[in-house]
């Protein structure tokens, strides 16, 4: 019976083929989406400005995009990104510190641990806002 042992350098050369194929996915997926939008945008205006001409600005409304209807509007934006930037920060902090402690755990290319990390802190930074709105919410009530 034969066994069938891979060495380093095919399990190298199988991880960098999968993670360039990701790569051309990615970069096909970005640039489609890109062009999308650009003629969306494109169509858009010269359908205005084609009706504008026309005298139809009655018509010119249906091309905007309808509007959220909840209430809640934004009254602290600063906030909202100053908080996400902060809770960012102390996650890459965390990851150089933890860095200090064991280096393979982010030194490799395919390593989700830092991305993880900086996810967990972002969504740290917006739930404190989250939560700041919703005591200042309740105080005005």
């Amino acid at each position: 019976m034969q066994h069938f042992q891979f060495s380093h350098s095919q399990l190298f050369r199988n991880q960098i083929l999968k993670i360039d194929i990701m790569e051309e996915f990615l970069v096909t997926a970005i640039v489609f989406l890109g062009i999308y939008h650009i003629l969306r945008l494109l169509s858009d205006h010269f359908l205005r400005r084609k009706l504008i001409k026309a005298e139809q600005y009655d018509k010119v409304g249906i091309l905007e995009r309808p509007k959220p209807e909840n209430d809640e509007v934004n009254k602290y934006p600063s906030l909202k990104w100053g908080l996400v930037a902060l809770f960012t920060g102390l996650g890459f902090i965390l990851i150089e510190v933890l860095k200090l402690f064991n280096t393979d755990m982010f030194n490799a290319r395919d390593a989700v641990m830092g991305t993880g990390i900086i996810l967990v802190f972002i969504s740290l930074g917006f739930l404190s806002y989250f939560f700041i709105m919703n005591g200042k919410k309740k105080q005005g009530d």
